[in-house]
């Protein structure tokens, strides 16, 4: 849960054990784990969140402990195991969290602020929770995307279903009036077969997506109304993203490739042309549309995974990271790094004002050069890396469903093929 692009689930919401305030701390607890909580405040720090756990007799890190090791529904179940407590009980808790008014002359003073920034002239708004939630979407419902990119069509983050979440950044872009050159609903191809798959409206949809940041919620809304199948949606999705051009657009989609990058002879269909042209169009890498480049690769400077260790370092340079991690989270990049005799925060920083991969080969010969017996010594060794012990065959049984992987570089390929694959 990275609450620096979305805000948690309201606190009114009762979809783990039927308490107010246990989803919207789940969501910050995940977060926290993470270290994606942004201006976000977990545990004992947060008002709502230390009355939720006096409530539940349940320490903060406990409760960040299960909600890592939970789904939402069986920590529901183990909220109300630890907790003990009853349905009236809950009932009461609940009556007078949601009814309760600010107190202090701070939550006072954050309401009125709130109202006159987000919604001036409102009246019906008074409670501590109502003051909480509207911070919540006046800080988040508004997408500007002539700063970036909406979501790949790829993300499934609403609803488990391909194409909502980048359908729901664009009508939230229409909406503020910073849409740039996208598309929204019925000016939209990809959007207009989505919200028939989903028997939804543009404007229906356009007035969830604004009323709803969150994620969790949104996808709540379109299950419940568009009443697809796990089945349904499953082939959506694969017919959704390996969709190509038929003999009527053939030609426009050949024309589109050559106008977005007439060197990528391997894109087939519109949501690869789409991904590409997002990434070209604001001048990022996005690893949450592809994968990085194989470790394999010695494109640059003659020396296996270097080339992946760039675009992970642009990635997370620009938050596009998705799934992967970089630096002195991985492993291998660690290696790498310390062959190259090289920090990652040096390395990142160097890639702002390196734009190409000749740019940094060149950077690297002059500053951090290395013999090509030295190169050749340690691509050897990095093919040779392997899985040793019974906690790496654990995860590759985890990760893969099976152990029969020789190197790092095999599962690393493998992985980034699960990844990617609908």
């Amino acid at each position: 849960m990275d609450l620096t692009r979305q805000p948690p689930r309201r606190p009114t919401n009762l979809s783990i054990a039927g308490i107010v305030g246990v989803a919207r701390m789940t969501d910050k607890a995940r977060a926290h784990n993470e270290e994606t909580l942004g201006e976000y405040i977990y545990g004992e720090n947060s008002g709502l969140d230390r009355r939720v756990l006096a409530f539940l007799e349940i320490s903060a890190d406990a409760y960040a402990a299960a909600a890592e090791e939970h789904d939402d529904s069986t920590l529901g179940q183990w909220v109300l195991e630890n907790s003990g407590k009853t349905t009236a009980e809950i009932a009461a808790f609940n009556e007078a969290v949601i009814n309760q008014l600010p107190d202090t002359d701070a939550a006072k003073q954050r309401l009125k602020d709130r109202l006159a920034q987000f919604a001036p002239g409102r009246t019906d708004i008074t409670t501590a929770l109502q003051s909480m939630a509207l911070d919540d979407w006046g800080s988040f419902w508004q997408r500007d995307l002539t700063y970036r990119p909406p979501r790949s069509a790829r993300a499934k983050d609403v609803a488990g279903i391909c194409g909502i979440a980048r359908m729901a950044d664009k009508a939230r872009a229409e909406q503020a009036g910073k849409i740039g050159a996208y598309k929204y609903g019925d000016d939209s191809g990809q959007d207009v077969r989505i919200l028939a798959f989903l028997g939804i409206s543009a404007a229906d949809f356009q007035e969830a997506a604004v009323n709803t940041p969150n994620n969790l919620e949104l996808g709540d809304w379109v299950l419940e109304n568009g009443n697809k199948s796990q089945k349904e949606i499953d082939a959506f999705n694969h017919a959704l993203i390996n969709s190509g051009p038929n003999e009527d657009t053939r030609e426009y989609f050949e024309a589109r490739c050559r106008e977005v990058d007439p060197t990528r002879t391997d894109i087939t269909t519109w949501v690869a042309l789409q991904d590409l042209d997002d990434e070209l169009s604001f001048g990022i890498i996005d690893l949450q549309r592809h994968a990085p480049r194989s470790p394999y690769s010695t494109d640059v400077y003659g020396m296996v995974h270097l080339a992946r260790m760039i675009d992970k370092g642009r990635a997370a340079n620009t938050n596009t990271l998705g799934l992967y991690y970089f630096g002195v989270d991985s492993s291998t990049d660690r290696l790498a790094l310390d062959f190259l005799g090289i920090t990652p925060d040096e390395f990142a920083e160097a890639l702002k004002t390196l734009p190409t991969d000749t740019d940094v080969a060149t950077w690297l010969q002059a500053n951090y050069p290395k013999s090509q017996a030295d190169v050749t010594a340690y691509n050897e060794r990095m093919f040779q890396r392997a899985p040793s012990t019974d906690a790496d065959r654990t995860f590759l049984m985890k990760t893969l469903g099976h152990t029969d992987i020789k190197t790092w570089f095999e599962f690393t390929v493998l992985d980034d093929e699960k990844t990617f694959a609908l």
